[in-house]
């Protein structure tokens, strides 16, 4: 079986044949799919939709794009959502250094805001991170140093979080972070760019983590795979990365597939959500 580990089944382009699309995510093989929000009418739409499809879950956060959108009210509505039985993670969040949509400082504490609310009720991070360039890796090293802190007080708590504490979503930073990366108990999202021709570093850094350490993900609607480059993307295609993983580990196609399903239910426990916690 598969999985999707971020998918923005709300958004607009799939109004057309949502209901189609996770069908054919089904007859694809998959058996979850994770859908975060990146503000807090996007968070809702996706508790929402989760509500509404059993494979659909829910991760609940503010986008850094969006951290103008944070008000005084922000973090008691997100902890409101984040108590939902469908609910598994809080995201997607972190720093984009690449949009300029939000200040920095702006940024950082939108993100400290919600690893707080993270550490409180214990559910695993989504993390964005986005550089100016492959020269700037500015927000990949913010990104890393705000997560070593927050992995560092909930270690120092005894949470069990810190046995899980997240996901680096659509892993972007290159090999020189991986290492950093998977100290701190991070999965790596790995997402449509791991089949882009010209995507070595991203490849690079994927043969360095072990296979049960990366996760598949789409990022739908964006980001589709080389094979369907330019057409919107969707959860069916993850097939393609997982295709592309098992090229660089030298593996079977059904090995990848087990081992980083397995990793995704370590991470989000989605097999345990039918009931509150």
């Amino acid at each position: 079986m598969l999985v999707d580990t971020h998918s923005h089944l709300n958004f607009d382009r799939f109004e057309p044949d949502r209901a189609q699309v996770i069908e054919r995510a089904l007859q694809a093989r998959l058996e979850r799919i994770l859908n975060p929000g990146v503000d807090l009418n996007s968070s809702r739409e996706a508790l929402a939709l989760a509500e509404a499809f059993p494979p659909v879950y829910a991760a609940v956060g503010v986008h850094p794009n969006d951290s103008h959108s944070w008000g005084a009210g922000s973090l008691e509505v997100l902890h409101e959502l984040a108590g939902r039985p469908k609910v598994v993670a809080i995201g997607e969040i972190g720093l984009d250094y690449y949009r300029e949509r939000a200040p920095h400082g702006l940024q950082q504490r939108v993100f400290r805001a919600q690893l707080e609310l993270a550490a409180e009720l214990r559910l695993p991070v989504v993390i964005h991170t986005r550089d100016a360039s492959e020269q700037d890796r500015g927000a990949s090293r913010d990104v890393l140093a705000i997560l070593a802190e927050w992995v560092a007080g909930l270690r120092a708590s005894g949470s069990e979080l810190a046995e899980r504490p997240g996901v680096l979503h659509s892993y972007s930073s290159g090999p020189g972070f991986v290492e950093q990366t998977l100290s701190l108990g991070f999965f790596m999202g790995i997402s449509g760019p791991v089949t882009f021709p010209k995507a070595d570093e991203l490849r690079q850094a994927v043969a360095q983590a072990p296979l049960e350490r990366l996760l598949i993900e789409t990022d739908a609607p964006f980001l589709a795979p080389q094979p369907v480059r330019g057409k919107r993307n969707e959860p069916a295609y993850v097939r393609h990365m997982v295709a592309k993983i098992a090229e660089i580990h030298h593996l079977p196609f059904d090995t990848v597939a087990r081992v980083t399903t397995a990793g995704a239910e370590r991470l989000f426990h989605w097999q345990g959500t039918s009931q509150e916690r």
